[in-house]
C-alpha cells in the first residue's frame, strides 16, 4: 500500500510522503484563498467554502484564520458558522451536522502520534474520524481529540478538551471535559444563558 492509501485506511502512514504532503499543501493554498476574500456574504466565498469541503448545507459561514489538512474529509450540515482561527485536522473524515456552530480559535484533529520516539522520528500519523451531531455549540479556545463523537445537543464550554464521547442533550466543560449539565430535550426553551465563548 502507498501512504496515502494507508492515510485513507486508517492506518499508521508517514506524513512527509509526496503524496500526502501535496494532499496538505493543497488545502493549505484553498484556506489561504479563502482567509483573503474580504466580504462575508461574497458568493465568491461561499464558492470557495463548496470547492474546500466535502459536502455542505446551503447556508455556511466561516470567518477569517480557517485551515485545515485536506477539506475534502470535512462535511458539514445546514447553517454552519466557524468563528475566527478555526482549524480542523481533517487527514480523516470530520462529520458535522446541522445548527452547529464553532467558537473562535478552536481546534478539531483527527490526527495523531505514536508513543514511541523511533516512530515519531520517522514522522508518522494515524487519523481517526470525529463526528458532531446536530444543534452542537462549542465554544471558544476547545480541543476536540481524535475519535470523539460528541452527541446532538451539546454545548462544549469555552477551553473544554473532548477526549471522550459526549452523549445527547449535555453541556461539558473542563479538562478532560465532562458532562456538567444534562438539557431536558434538543428543542428547550431556556430563559438562562451560559457562557461558553
Amino acid at each position: 500500500m502507498t501512504e496515502l492509501e494507508k492515510l485513507d485506511a486508517g492506518l499508521e502512514f508517514c506524513f512527509l510522503d509526496a503524496e500526502v504532503d501535496a494532499r496538505k499543501r493543497n488545502a493549505f493554498l484553498r484556506c489561504l484563498e479563502l482567509n483573503r476574500t474580504n466580504s462575508p456574504d461574497d458568493e465568491a466565498r461561499l464558492a470557495l467554502i463548496r470547492e474546500l469541503f466535502g459536502s455542505t448545507g446551503k447556508h455556511v459561514y466561516i470567518m477569517p484564520g480557517f485551515y485545515c489538512d485536506n477539506g475534502k474529509n470535512i462535511h458539514v450540515g445546514e447553517d454552519f458558522l466557524a468563528n475566527y482561527n478555526v482549524t480542523i485536522l481533517d487527514i480523516a473524515p470530520v462529520h458535522i451536522g446541522d445548527y452547529c456552530m464553532i467558537g473562535p480559535n478552536t481546534l478539531i484533529t483527527t490526527v495523531n502520534h505514536p508513543l514511541s520516539p523511533e516512530s515519531r522520528r520517522a514522522k508518522m500519523a494515524q487519523g481517526t474520524p470525529v463526528t458532531l451531531g446536530d444543534d452542537v455549540w462549542i465554544g471558544g479556545n476547545c480541543t476536540i481529540q481524535p475519535g470523539v463523537t460528541i452527541g446532538n445537543n451539546v454545548i462544549v464550554a469555552a477551553g473544554a478538551v473532548v477526549t471522550k464521547d459526549i452523549p445527547d442533550n449535555s453541556v461539558v466543560a473542563g479538562i478532560p471535559a465532562r458532562v456538567i449539565k444534562t438539557l431536558e430535550n434538543s428543542h428547550q426553551n431556556s430563559a438562562g444563558h451560559l457562557h461558553v465563548e
